[in-house]
């Protein structure tokens, strides 16, 4: 008989080897296409209404030069991973409650397309 622990720990691993391919099968092109509604607030560099998001992936939350974070996305200790924005695009106030972004990007797919986007960014 397998050890309850190690089959707990069997599970969480099949589990996160089906969810991140899922993000990173994302459509870097359509993504492009898709953040063209985001630059209203997040330009090349960050703007008035948001930060830049060029070299997002695996920076710290609340770091990036040049914009005032909330308070809150600041002391969230968030490191930007494809798991992390996913969760914040689709709710952004539940991921980081207290947060100054405010829209949310719904559909799955559209999600990692954006993030697939993202991550050719830098």
């Amino acid at each position: 008989m397998i050890h309850p622990r190690i089959t707990a720990a069997l599970v969480a691993a099949a589990l996160s080897a089906v969810a991140v391919p899922a993000l990173a099968a994302g459509d870097a092109a359509r993504g492009k296409t898709l953040f063209s509604r985001c630059v209203t607030c997040h330009k090349p560099a960050s703007g008035p209404m948001g930060p830049s998001l060029n070299g997002v992936l695996g920076r710290k939350a609340g770091t990036a030069t040049g914009f005032r974070y909330s308070k809150a996305l600041t002391a969230s200790g968030k490191t930007w991973s494809e798991t992390e924005l996913d969760a914040f695009l689709a709710a952004p106030g539940k991921a980081v409650p207290g947060t100054s972004m405010f829209i949310n990007v719904a559909n799955p797919k559209d999600r990692a397309d954006v993030i697939a986007y993202l991550a050719t960014v830098k």
